[in-house]
């Protein structure tokens, strides 16, 4: 595996947990290298670090304290 995706990968927790999970991608980052974008979108979509993501759990945050505010009045 390249070096500076190494680098990448120990250097992101998400990264890390995710290829000790699903070991295969040792082997598809190892044959090709330019997969690393493909892996980053799973990563993503695994532990909801999406933008969309975000968005969505900071309006039911908000949500939750409106409901919280309208519960002690």
């Amino acid at each position: 595996m390249r070096t500076d995706i190494q680098l990448k990968i120990k250097s992101n927790e998400y990264y890390l947990r995710y290829l000790r999970e699903n070991s295969y991608w040792y082997k598809y980052l190892n044959r090709n290298p330019e997969s690393f974008k493909q892996f980053e979108a799973e990563v993503k979509d695994k532990y909801k670090l999406t933008g969309a993501d975000k968005i969505a759990r900071t309006l039911d945050t908000i949500s939750m304290v409106e409901k919280v505010i309208s519960a002690i009045k």
